[in-house]
């Protein structure tokens, strides 16, 4: 994560308090617990090397880029038996020796890659736009292949989004506050630490990248995509409350900024409706997202992957509800059934927004036969 407690003692030190080493820049709550971090905790042996990666927070990144790569790898193992990497056609990557992965929508024999070489495709898109001076927006469709994949343009998700996550921040994490890589990157490693389920530590990246845009006066769309991701996080650590109050207010600030036909506002409204639903408004929810739907599917096409999350949560507020009638169970069947099938030639089985539908129509079926015996 981004460093911000005492090596030593682990107490908070927020962004900018502490007491540092002099040479690496590691910090501690005070003189007392760096001396004892140099005596017992192992820094006289790491300190050097702390300072020749660039300090301890390109060492931290480093060292947990190195890791995630190789629970990536491990955990695509089996799927990529005897398959080669699109990029540079080798089945170990030439320096690191890490293995293949894929966790995105493509299929066969196609989109296997090493992280390290998306990640240093992605660099050198990136690195072209800058130096080429290409514009905002081709600079933002580049900075998108640290999430998205070159073949099938679909998000990659798991532990192998968040190991382009903590390849993104350790490559940018020494711009300025002012700059946007290093902003992008901060949202990277927020959004993999989220999917691989790593939610206190996401909340971490997200707060404090928060407070970075507010102390650079960032744009109001900015603001707004940091809020969303932090009250995503809200919701699955269970502070459905505080989720549903700072969902309530993106929704808002996106309807007033782009109005209701932007992807960004057809998001937010999904999930302002995902929040009402875990509070058991279901009345609210399903209100919401009828007048969702239509928008998201003139707006992005029945195959875009927030129009098949939205159509899923419809139906997943229909059966839920306590007040379902027997024709809201059928519809949510039905709906769900047809949603299944859309999202498994989209996104591929694998995917979690499949594994979901699945699920919802498991248990929807489910609560048709209890009313129908």
């Amino acid at each position: 994560m981004i460093l911000t407690q005492c090596a030593a003692c682990a107490a908070p030190l927020g962004l900018s308090l502490g007491k540092k080493c002099g040479r690496c820049s590691t910090r501690y709550c005070g003189a007392e617990c760096q001396v004892q971090h140099w005596k017992e905790g192992g820094h006289d042996k790491l300190c050097k090397a702390i300072k020749k990666a660039g300090g301890a927070e390109q060492y931290n990144a480093n060292q947990k880029y190195t890791a995630a790569v190789t629970v990536a790898a491990e955990a695509c193992a089996d799927d990529t038996k005897g398959q080669t990497c699109y990029i540079c056609t080798q089945a170990l990557h030439w320096k690191t020796k890490e293995g293949l992965v894929r966790m995105c929508a493509c299929r066969g024999t196609a989109g296997f890659a090493h992280v390290s070489c998306l990640a240093e495709q992605a660099k050198i898109l990136v690195a072209e736009a800058e130096e080429n001076n290409l514009g905002s927006k081709v600079l933002n469709e580049r900075f998108d292949r640290w999430h998205t994949c070159g073949l099938c343009e679909q998000n990659y998700h798991g532990v192998v989004r968040g190991g382009l996550g903590w390849g993104c921040w350790k490559t940018y994490l020494g711009r300025s506050e002012l700059d946007l890589a290093r902003r992008f990157a901060m949202q990277q490693l927020g959004n993999g630490l989220y999917h691989t389920k790593h939610y206190e530590d996401a909340l971490t990246v997200e707060e404090a990248l928060l407070l970075m845009l507010r102390r650079a006066g960032a744009s109001e769309q900015g603001i707004l995509t940091a809020q969303n991701n932090i009250a995503r996080t809200y919701q699955l650590l269970g502070r459905h409350e505080s989720a549903l109050n700072m969902y309530r207010d993106v929704l808002s600030g996106y309807l007033k900024l782009l109005g209701e036909s932007d992807t960004f506002t057809i998001m937010a409204a999904s999930n302002y409706a995902s929040a009402l639903h875990n509070l058991n408004r279901f009345e609210e929810a399903k209100a919401l997202l009828s007048r969702t739907m239509p928008v998201a599917q003139r707006v992005l096409g029945e195959s875009n992957e927030l129009t098949i999350t939205i159509k899923c949560h419809y139906s997943w507020a229909l059966y839920e509800d306590t007040a379902a009638t027997l024709g809201d169970l059928r519809e949510a069947v039905t709906s769900l059934d047809d949603t299944e099938r859309t999202a498994r030639r989209v996104l591929g089985g694998g995917h979690p927004t499949v594994l979901k539908i699945e699920k919802c129509l498991q248990d929807a079926r489910a609560a048709l036969r209890a009313r129908s015996a």
